[in-house]
Formats: C-alpha cells, sequence, structure tokens
C-alpha cells in the first residue's frame, strides 16, 4: 500500500514539472513585461552580413522583445531582384509588415495597393517620431488627404540627385583639382585610364547632375521611371526622353562609351552603383550631400588612402529643394501587423540611444563615439543610415572633414522651394499606358541614355516606339494633375 502511495506521488511530480516545464516553453511567447511577443516582418533591400545576421539574432532581437515586445524578420532580396521580388510578394499577400521603395513612386505604390494610409498608426504609435520628423516632412508622401509613407533622410535636400561624388586623390594625383563640368569629368576619365589602368572607369552614368549641367530650365523627376520632369521656370510637364537635355546627355554619353571609358555595367547592373564604388576601383558614383561621410570607409576597407569629394555641376545654377527624402518607408495594405511596423519605426526616433543602437549596431563593440564623432569598429553595414538619416541624430565619422559639415549644415538656406514640392502623380487613369513606357524605357531607352546605342541611329526609333505607347497622353494627365496641384497651392 506504501508502495502504490510512493507510485502516485512520484507521478504526480512528475505531473508538476512537466506542467512547469510546459509554462516555461510557453513563457517565450512572451516579453520581459509579460505581454506576448508579437511579429514583425521587413523586407529589405540588399545582402546580410554576417555581423548582421549575429545582430537580429542576438542582441537586436532581446532588445526588440524587451522594450517593444516584437520579434523581429527581417528578408533580405538583393538590390538587383528587390523590386521585382517587392512586387511578387506583396501581389500574392505575403506576410510582410515594412519595406523600403522610392519616394517619387509612392502614387504607384498606393494604385497598386501596395501600401496602407498611416494617419491613424502615427497618432497612437508614432508620436516620438514627429519630435525629430516633422509633419512639414511627412507631407512629401500624402496622397489624396493622406499619409502613405514616412519619407527618409530628414536632413539638407537641395539638388538631390543632381550631385557627383568622386574620387579626389585620383582626381588631384592626375593634375586636376575639381569638377564643375561634364567635360572636367571625361577628362578626368581620359587622365585616369592613363595613369592608373587598373581603374576601371566610372561606376555610374550620374545621367540626373548631367542633366543639371545640360539644361537652362532647372528639372524635378515627377514621374514613374524618369518619364516626365516639372520645368522650374516654365511650371510645365515635360517628356524627359524628347527634351534638349537628354539628348545632350545621351550624346556626352555614347562619346565616353566609344573612348572606352564606360563598361556596360552601369546599364546592366545600373542598381550596383553604389557597390561598384565602394569596391575603390571606380572614379565616381551619383552623389547626394555627405554622399562622401556615408561611402568613404567602405572604400577605403578597399583602398586606405581614398579621398572622397562631392561636386554640383553647373554650380552657379540655382538649387531647388525637390522632395522631402527621395525614399520612403511603407507598410503594406495587406499587412499582418501594420501597428508593430509603426511601433518598430518610432522607436528608432524616439532617442539617439535607439538611433545609433539601430544604424551603428552595439556601442563598445562595433563602434565608440569619439569626441562627437562616431568611429566604427567593424566594417560592417547595420539598418542603412541613409534610410533613416536624421538631422537631429545624425554622427559623422572622424575622417570627415569639419569644412565638409560645416557646408552640410547651411547647404540649403540659399535653396529654393520647388512649386512642385509634394506633387504626386495618380497614375489611375494611365496604368496600361505607363506599363508600355516603362518597357520601352527599360528595353530602348535607358541604353540610350547610358551611351550604349549610337544615338543618331537609335533615338529617333526608341522615340518613335514612346510615341506609340502613348507619352503624349501619359505627358497631358500628368499636365492636368500639376495644374490644378499648383492651383491649390
Amino acid at each position: 500500500m506504501k508502495r502504490n502511495k510512493l507510485q502516485i506521488l512520484l507521478v504526480l511530480m512528475l505531473l508538476s514539472v512537466s506542467i512547469l516545464a510546459g509554462c516555461s516553453s510557453n513563457s517565450n511567447s512572451n516579453s520581459a513585461s509579460g505581454s506576448k511577443v508579437e511579429p514583425l516582418t521587413i523586407l529589405y533591400p540588399g545582402d546580410e552580413s554576417e555581423r548582421m545576421t549575429e545582430y537580429l539574432d542576438n542582441e537586436f532581437a532581446e532588445k526588440m522583445e524587451t522594450e517593444l515586445g516584437l520579434k523581429v524578420k527581417v528578408i533580405f532580396v538583393p538590390w538587383a531582384q528587390y523590386w521585382e521580388q517587392k512586387d511578387i510578394m506583396l501581389a500574392a499577400s505575403e506576410p510582410v509588415d515594412l519595406f523600403w521603395d522610392g519616394l517619387p513612386d509612392l502614387s504607384t505604390i498606393v494604385n497598386k495597393k501596395q501600401a496602407q494610409p498611416l494617419d491613424s498608426l502615427i497618432e497612437k504609435y508614432g508620436q516620438d517620431m514627429l519630435k525629430v520628423l516633422p509633419m512639414e516632412h511627412l507631407q512629401g508622401a500624402i496622397i489624396d488627404g493622406q499619409i502613405y509613407g514616412i519619407p527618409s533622410a530628414y536632413a539638407p535636400s537641395s539638388a538631390m540627385y543632381q550631385l557627383v561624388a568622386v574620387r579626389q586623390d585620383i582626381l588631384e594625383a592626375v593634375g586636376m583639382t575639381e569638377v564643375n563640368t561634364a567635360e572636367d569629368l571625361k577628362e578626368f576619365a581620359t587622365r585616369a585610364a592613363k595613369q592608373y589602368p587598373e581603374f576601371k572607369g566610372p561606376s555610374d552614368i550620374i545621367f540626373k547632375p548631367l542633366t543639371r549641367y545640360f539644361t537652362d530650365e532647372q528639372y524635378n523627376w515627377i514621374a514613374s521611371e524618369d518619364l516626365v520632369v516639372f520645368g522650374e521656370d516654365s511650371k510645365k510637364a515635360y517628356s524627359y526622353f524628347e527634351t534638349e537635355a537628354f539628348q545632350k546627355v545621351a550624346k556626352f554619353n555614347n562619346g565616353m562609351y566609344d573612348a572606352g571609358l564606360y563598361s556596360e555595367d552601369l546599364t546592366i547592373k545600373y542598381n550596383e552603383r553604389d557597390t561598384r564604388m565602394q569596391t575603390g576601383l571606380y572614379l565616381w558614383v551619383e552623389g547626394s550631400l555627405g554622399k562622401e561621410m556615408e561611402i568613404i570607409e567602405a572604400v577605403r576597407a578597399n583602398d586606405p588612402k581614398a579621398v572622397v569629394k562631392t561636386y554640383l555641376l553647373a554650380d552657379d545654377k540655382p538649387r531647388y529643394i525637390t522632395a522631402t527624402g527621395g525614399e520612403v518607408l511603407a507598410v503594406p495594405a495587406t499587412a499582418p501587423n501594420p501597428e508593430a511596423a509603426m511601433k518598430f519605426i518610432n522607436w528608432i526616433y524616439s532617442s539617439q540611444e535607439n538611433y545609433q543602437f539601430a544604424l551603428y549596431g552595439v556601442e563598445g563593440k562595433d563602434f565608440e563615439i569619439v569626441d562627437g564623432r562616431i568611429k566604427k569598429i567593424t566594417a560592417s553595414e547595420f539598418f542603412y543610415e541613409w534610410m533613416f538619416r536624421n538631422q537631429n541624430y545624425q554622427l559623422f565619422g572622424p575622417d570627415v572633414d569639419q569644412a565638409s559639415i560645416d557646408n552640410y549644415a547651411i547647404w540649403d538656406d540659399e535653396a529654393i522651394l520647388s512649386d512642385a514640392l509634394g506633387f504626386r502623380f495618380n497614375n489611375e487613369k494611365v496604368k496600361n499606358i505607363e506599363t508600355a513606357l516603362r518597357e520601352v524605357a527599360g528595353k530602348q531607352l535607358a541604353a540610350i541614355r547610358s551611351g550604349f546605342v549610337d544615338f543618331e541611329t537609335g533615338y529617333p526609333k526608341a522615340i518613335e516606339k514612346l510615341k506609340a505607347a502613348g507619352i503624349d497622353e501619359y505627358v497631358a494627365e500628368v499636365q492636368r494633375q500639376l495644374d490644378e496641384f499648383l492651383a491649390s497651392k
């Protein structure tokens, strides 16, 4: 009888241990605060480094669970496949809560039902963000009165896409001091090819900086696939590929190609231009204000003596503020957890500490702050600095010249606000035309723009196809919406 009682007691003890173990196991789905851990899935462009994997699985995961009650999954897609993969995943309603894209394409994104309005989410979960990202900045992502994205890069932005980041050390080594014209760039490439044969030429055709140089009236791109530009003086919409400026850009680039100064990768692998520049074997890439600050460490990892400087071609021409950031963070219309996406964005902007942790990793392990400058210990990239850049928190590396920082701070002081600032073209009425135009632009005009097709023979045929695809009707619709927008200001 005693033996039976002992057996029963042993069974009860084993059951208790099993139940406790089950409770312990179940607690893994709860945060430290006792609330349930929610999933957040981020679709992200680029390749995942070994350190980024370690960071996401450990320090980042712990902080997200402890402070936000989130379990974050980041889906990395290589740059070359990112946009196609993004469209496929969102069309299939795959579980994605947050993704990145270009701000100029926001209307297209909205019309594809890829993004949802964020106004109520911002009101509930984005109040810390608004302290350093003012509503005036968010207005760049307003469509039909609602906010559909978080424009990134709250920083000086005039002449966006119109600058060129140059290997200054190589420029000076070949006997030049600066670049201000297209001809300067060609001379630089020509001299470098002779004196530094190991270099592979430019990493980018920089067609927007060249457009600035070759046109008298400054242009602002206002529709999909660089199809339409806004004339800052005339207040009119123009078919970019039919402008005189485009023709001059194409002819210049054709001359560069014929001279053996361009490689075909500039068109075939256009989106890898920054990656090419960072190998330390290329001469220039399209810049933005502070571009040299962004890429110098990556370039020096491959060429320790490299110096990068950013120039504005035709610097005597006016600079316009044309956008509140060139990139945008969006929450899919089918996001399973949109609240988590906004909580995450708000968390990044809620403090200097969080901002640094997300963008630079763990202090003392991945970076350190010395005399107000950020010194990176590891070469790994974390969440892209340009994707979340904020002038309230932004830090500069120890190798950045103070003159560059001072120039950065005052860059927009003499800039002109574009009348088209905040305009977002709605392609709903011309979606099929836009699709046809994008195909012509991608298959015909991109190569002409890059100089890889003889201009005199290729250009007339490409324009015929552009006309047949409906460019005139498309531009007319842009102009109609533009007129309404300008009249409402």
